[in-house]
């Protein structure tokens, strides 16, 4: 028999293998962000924003999924980070709007702001989309200041549940250290996936030697960050929630004993990270080496997804608030029962749509891109 907590803790899975996927499909933002870096010529230009041209509706469409989806199974969630952090999340959603505009009319004739114009939008939607989407996610691990009060539904005035304990909105998570950390290892890890792609699509030797030398500056400082989040997330103190009382309180350790404690998803992790450096280390060390961007965007997708897993399962809250009682974790942020199995008859579709992802990537891929295919392109950006 299926139960609540089954699927409560099945609509967890879903929301962080979706985590998971936007993390890996992020790569365009990254390569968004070197457009100006990386090309020289109008020529490059036009060959690297086609190539993220035919991918960028990918990345939307998991963004708008993963909200959606954390919308319906956990709207407790929902309401207190868009209805109090709002100046964070308005702010990733305008990068991602930009981003939208400028495929849809960089190239149009009589465009008012001009090529250049779209093109620099692009690059703010590379570079802000991805660092404050990773400062957002780093506070599922570090808390954010909100009251939540369920008693106040009733207050016919204000029935108001979640209240945000500043003005700043969410800004303030730029004020944490840890926060923005992971927002670096994010911002990093999409150029570093970004230029794995391009050495692996683009027909092109200039910019498949230029993609190189550019994993080297990416991939350090990814590297850097990423084991100084980890790291610190381990030796710090978790959000830890007692099973039958609800209260949550500080643990030591929470995180790394969540790993311990959850040996599949401690391999999960692992596996992910050497996939991770395996497509990484083997770009660098070989230039016949291209499958790149399947070895590290595969291990990205389930260490991310491994993540997010260590901060919601093992009564840990997801959400944690500075005032601890207020923390949101699966059990009190969720839908009621009859929503999350409607949901999950739903979610069978899932590796259907998955598939269908999977060929049209691949219709695309038939072979690498050059400039030639760009200028015969009616439909090219």
């Amino acid at each position: 028999m299926i139960t609540y907590s089954f699927l409560q803790h099945y609509w967890w899975f879903i929301i962080s293998l979706l985590g998971g996927l936007l993390s890996f499909l992020l790569f365009v933002q990254g390569g968004q962000s070197m457009l100006f870096s990386l090309s020289k010529t109008e020529d490059e230009k036009r060959l690297l924003v086609n190539a993220l041209g035919r991918k960028w509706e990918f990345t939307f469409t998991t963004l708008v999924t993963f909200g959606g989806a954390f919308f319906a199974s956990f709207p407790l969630f929902y309401s207190t980070s868009f209805g109090g952090a709002y100046w964070v999340w308005m702010a990733i959603l305008f990068c991602f709007i930009i981003q939208a505009v400028s495929f849809e009319f960089q190239s149009k004739p009589g465009n008012v702001f001009g090529t250049a114009t779209y093109r620099m939008f692009l690059v703010i939607n590379g570079v802000l989309g991805t660092f404050l989407l990773g400062v957002a996610i780093a506070t599922f691990f570090t808390g954010s200041d909100f009251i939540v009060n369920k008693a106040n539904i009733t207050q016919q005035l204000a029935p108001v549940i979640s209240s945000w304990g500043n003005e700043w909105h969410g800004l303030e998570a730029l004020l944490n250290i840890r926060n923005l950390t992971f927002g670096l290892t994010v911002f990093f890890l999409a150029r570093s996936l970004a230029v794995l792609f391009f050495i692996n699509r683009l027909n092109h030797e200039v910019l498949e030697a230029r993609s190189r030398k550019y994993l080297w500056y990416n991939a350090i400082p990814f590297v850097v960050f990423f084991l100084t989040f980890v790291i610190w997330t381990l030796l710090s103190e978790g959000f830890a929630v007692d099973p039958l009382t609800g209260i949550v309180s500080m643990e030591k350790y929470k995180y790394f004993t969540n790993f311990i404690e959850m040996p599949v998803i401690l391999v999960a992790f692992l596996g992910g990270v050497v996939a991770v450096l395996v497509g990484i280390i083997g770009t660098l060390m070989s230039s016949k080496f291209k499958k790149g961007i399947w070895f590290t965007g595969i291990g990205t997708v389930v260490t991310v997804c491994s993540l997010l897993l260590v901060a919601g399962y093992n009564n840990t809250s997801f959400y944690p608030s500075i005032n601890l009682q207020s923390s949101l974790t699966i059990y009190n942020a969720s839908s009621s029962e009859f929503t999350l199995n409607a949901m999950s008859i739903v979610s069978i579709m899932i590796p259907f749509v998955l598939g269908y992802i999977f060929y049209a990537w691949r219709s695309m891929e038939k072979n690498r891109m050059d400039i030639d295919d760009v200028n015969n392109d009616h439909h090219a950006y």
